[in-house]
């Protein structure tokens, strides 16, 4: 609908101020979170990415920018000076973007986690990263519908185990909650830790079929997903609950995040998969409160800010 002039400048003073008191609601909003949050407390999950670097060739989408100064003012408002760094799909084994932003930000505040062929990647260049603050390799299997046997995957499981082991790196898993049964018994002799990335990446029932409280062992692959964490060498990231559940008040992901904190709270870590790719501009606060609320409840909000993720990060 389109306005007369003298009506589009009427309306301009009360849009303005509509805005200033979105923006102290906002400002609200960002002081809550930031009191709440652990003052060392480490975001887990995130990516930089830019149109400067070149993509895979089986990239999925074509990134906009999202550099290390955008990532730090959105640190801020939630209150998190502390990051992990993830490679993200689209630029394949080419870590170059990530470890450009790794360098800027320095061992201190910064954490990573890489993507390599296991088979042609030499001990010394990741000697190299391990200085600048490297500490895992990605095996996204999710992301690009990667088939796979419990033969093949366990083969893979061992050969990028063979190429970390010396610097006691992390192996990072983006897997279907309905593949962990196969992940459980292939990864059973494995002697590195993992992480399993969103909550185990679940397959929730349908927000219309619904019946609250879900029940999280009726999802396929939660048993096994809790098996892993109890012994003691798999960690999970609570994260990006907006890649698979479609309820806004994220009753479906709850089920799971309780049960994991009362099963496995020691296991656990937080991160905001900023900047939320395929999902821009997405408003992650909500999801954020939740986490602290969930956590808050079961008395582990140190642990699974701060605490897991320095031991599970080295840092």
């Amino acid at each position: 609908m389109s306005f007369p002039r003298h009506a589009q400048s009427y309306l301009q003073p009360l849009q303005q101020t509509s805005n200033l008191n979105n923006d102290v609601k906002t400002r609200r909003e960002i002081d809550h979170i930031s009191q709440k949050i652990p003052a060392n407390a480490w975001d887990s999950h995130m990516h930089t990415t830019s149109p400067d670097y070149p993509l895979a060739s089986n990239a999925a989408y074509k990134p906009s920018l999202h550099n290390l100064q955008h990532a730090l003012k959105f640190e801020k408002t939630i209150g998190i000076s502390n990051i992990v760094l993830v490679q993200p799909s689209i630029y394949g084994n080419d870590n170059s973007c990530l470890l450009d932003s790794l360098r800027a930000i320095g061992p201190r505040h910064g954490r990573a986690v890489v993507g390599i062929d296991p088979d042609t990647i030499q001990l010394s260049t990741l000697e190299e990263w391990h200085k600048l603050g490297v500490r895992g390799v990605r095996l996204n299997l999710k992301s690009v519908n990667a088939q796979f046997t419990e033969t093949s995957l366990q083969d893979m499981l061992q050969r990028y185990e063979k190429a970390i082991k010396p610097l006691n790196w992390v192996l990072e898993l983006f897997i279907g909650m309905d593949a962990i049964p196969m992940l459980e018994r292939a990864a059973g002799n494995l002697s590195v830790r993992l992480c399993v990335a969103h909550f185990g990446a679940p397959t929730l029932p349908a927000v219309e079929k619904r019946t609250h409280p879900i029940d999280p062992y009726s999802l396929a692959g939660f048993q096994s997903l809790l098996n892993m964490t109890r012994s003691g060498s798999t960690w999970v990231k609570m994260s990006a609950a907006y890649r698979f559940d479609e309820d806004p008040d994220m009753r479906g992901i709850e089920a799971v995040a309780k049960e994991l904190l009362k099963r496995a709270g020691d296991r656990l870590v937080f991160a905001s998969d900023w900047p939320h790719t395929r999902f821009e501009g997405l408003d992650v606060r909500p999801f954020v409160e939740r986490c602290l609320q969930w956590t808050e409840a079961a008395g582990l909000t140190e642990k699974v800010f701060e605490l897991n993720a320095r031991d599970l990060w080295d840092a």
